[in-house]
């Protein structure tokens, strides 16, 4: 019988920079450690099963999961370079595949947590039946866009509030009941649809909205998506469930982009202070406590 675990984790990680990080933005190994070492401590008491989607990664990669998690805990997969949706769908495969938790994680290299952050959404998600997703980050879009003008739920658990959403990335948890009954509309990424448009064909928002509707044909960028959605997913829109995703206030990570960092929080402050400790303990030759 496998080793049951609080969290299920499929970890995709390459060597390039995709996007514009506010530190170490000629570094992306640097920048992948940092990121990996916030997530680890975002973990806090959880026992954490990973498989990691190294994506034509040298050598040092490899090694660098290993300084952070220990050996039993950690699958290793090597690719020749597969790209953005062929490793998407391994993790898709993987995590609906495996036998050690319910609680499942789709993880970015990119991404930067708060201490304890995981562990509260796991509590979050199991302590509330109406609960399907949880999206680590609160984004900034969420506050400028018009596709996010729509009825929110608000709700207090722990030591934040958390509101629903219309979208996000390809960065969250769900339960493996949940990710069976909508990996049809997931698969639909891989086959060309976008994530802003499979997470509205899930949650729905605004998708009978007539304003939007008399937007359909137009340039407008939530009319793109709108397509896609209606296009890949109409099934779903029509005859599906409707999804609830969730966004922790404040945000509980943030994915390192420069342009859209997360509201109420210094990040200029504290990614100078984070990648400062990192370089000083890499200087030291500190090793990181293994999980």
């Amino acid at each position: 019988m496998a080793k049951k675990y609080d969290l299920a984790v499929a970890y995709r990680i390459y060597p390039g920079v995709s996007k514009v990080p506010p530190v170490f933005s000629d570094d992306k190994y640097m920048l992948s450690e940092l990121c990996l070492k916030s997530f680890k401590e975002s973990l806090g008491s959880l026992r954490v099963k990973m498989w990691v989607l190294l994506d034509n990664c040298p050598a040092k990669y490899t090694e660098l999961f290993r300084k952070y998690f220990d050996d039993d805990c950690l699958e290793l997969i090597e690719l020749p370079g597969e790209g953005n949706a062929a490793t998407f769908n391994l993790q898709l495969h993987i995590l609906l595949g495996q036998k050690y938790s319910e609680y499942v994680y789709f993880a970015e290299d990119d991404y930067l947590y708060l201490p304890n952050q995981l562990e509260n959404m796991v509590e979050f998600i199991r302590a509330d039946r109406d609960v399907d997703f949880v999206t680590p980050y609160d984004h900034l879009d969420y506050y400028t866009l018009s596709l996010h003008d729509h009825q929110r739920t608000v709700k207090a658990f722990g030591s934040r509030h958390w509101m629903t959403a219309a979208s996000t990335c390809l960065t969250f948890l769900t339960t493996k009941a949940t990710l069976l009954d909508s990996c049809a509309i997931f698969n639909t990424y891989v086959q060309g649809n976008s994530d802003a448009a499979l997470w509205l064909s899930l949650t729905k928002c605004k998708m009978f909205d007539l304003a939007t509707c008399l937007k359909y044909f137009s340039k407008d960028w939530i009319a793109y998506h709108y397509r896609l959605a209606w296009h890949w997913c109409w099934w779903q829109l029509l005859f599906g469930r409707t999804y609830k995703l969730w966004v922790p206030i404040p945000t509980s990570a943030i994915h390192m982009e420069n342009q859209f960092l997360s509201p109420t929080i210094n990040w200029n402050e504290y990614l100078k202070r984070e990648a400062a400790k990192l370089a000083n303990e890499l200087g030291q030759q500190t090793t990181s406590t293994k999980l």
